[in-house]
């Protein structure tokens, strides 16, 4: 409440009010619509005139001389953090709707965070997002080495979590050997099994340096020593970023021009901006950044409401984007307990 402090009691319920009524109705609130939808117990023409103080003090404008108040994003801040029922949770139908569609994604962590994404954007009506796990930061439970020709491997990372990833790697000049294959699979993951993959890259030298593979054919445990930043570097999928549907948003006011849908879609287009504005949430709980409280310009306009999700070793985000009008109370409890029902499908 430190950005309201300097407000009153009456002040506060006639910014609560018009914050309601605009992301409610998307038009401005008038001091007699105000008066009228909630018993304030005072005139319009006190409304009115404390609705001049907000705007005064900069909880409000006038998109027009003759309409009325739109919130500001400070107006915003202040209903979000002391004016909104707290403790929101979904409705009943939502959290079915919720549990519904997640119930089917116990496949992979990929499968998840897509059903997440897109549930929650039908839900809210906001582009629902995620940021899945980095992958430098997951244990490795098992290699599986695989040759698929003579001069080509395909290697399985199993890790912790049930995430699973393949590469292919090329061992050109050296003769693959069925069983030399299988023994230094044996010996990587004796040696690697249960290291988290940053890890794997930064120690490898040192512990592979006096490893014996039984039979011969060192050679083929070089090319990990050799190889090894790029073997044992997933971060091309780790931290991916994963989209609900845009179009969700086309009904909203604020994208009803081409070219602010345009812009939006172009948005949806640039993972590492969003990659960028999500990764730092990792650690952060729920969090909440309305229009120039992002720090990206080119996030200004637009609300991001998140939630970090971990299970063991695996930690990411999701929520939804969408304009500052949005139902922040209903929001917050669904993308909550979205990230609480992902934690569980992880585990």
């Amino acid at each position: 409440m430190s950005h309201g402090v300097e407000l009153s009691e009456r002040e506060l319920q006639i910014l609560a009010a018009v914050v309601q009524t605009y992301i409610a109705t998307a038009e401005p609130a008038g001091s007699q619509t105000i008066a009228r939808r909630f018993g304030l117990g005072v005139s319009p023409a006190t409304i009115r005139s404390a609705m001049n103080e907000l705007e005064q003090k900069g909880y409000l404008f006038h998109p027009h001389p003759s309409a009325g108040r739109v919130p500001t994003e400070r107006a915003y801040r202040v209903y979000v953090d002391g004016l909104m029922r707290s403790s929101p949770t979904p409705s009943p139908r939502d959290r079915e709707a919720l549990e519904s569609e997640m119930e089917g994604a116990r496949s992979t962590l990929d499968e998840i965070l897509r059903r997440a994404a897109q549930v929650l954007g039908v839900l809210t009506s906001e582009l629902g997002v995620a940021v899945a796990p980095a992958f430098h930061d997951l244990v490795l439970e098992r290699l599986d080495l695989i040759p698929v020709s003579s001069d080509r491997l395909l290697l399985v990372f199993n890790l912790r979590g049930g995430v699973v990833r393949t590469i292919f790697v090329q061992v050109s000049g050296t003769a693959i050997a069925p069983g030399s294959v299988q023994r230094v699979a044996q010996v990587l993951n004796e040696r690697l099994g249960g290291l988290r993959l940053g890890a794997i890259r930064e120690s490898l030298v040192e512990r592979l340096r006096d490893a014996g593979v039984p039979g011969g054919n060192r050679e083929l445990l070089n090319i990990f020593i050799a190889e090894r930043e790029e073997i044992f570097d997933l971060s091309g999928d780790g931290g991916a970023v994963v989209l609900g549907s845009a179009q969700v948003l086309a009904d909203q006011p604020e994208f009803a021009s081409n070219a602010a849908m345009r812009g939006l879609l172009d948005l949806t287009e640039r993972r590492d901006l969003l990659r960028g504005a999500l990764d730092s949430r990792r650690q952060a709980g729920l969090s909440i950044t309305i229009g120039g409280e992002n720090l990206d310009s080119r996030l200004c306009d637009l609300t991001l409401v998140t939630s970090s999700y971990q299970a063991g070793d695996l930690k990411g985000v999701i929520g939804v984007m969408g304009p500052t009008r949005m139902p922040y109370e209903k929001i917050i409890g669904l993308v909550e307990h979205t990230s609480r029902l992902v934690e569980g499908l992880l585990e």
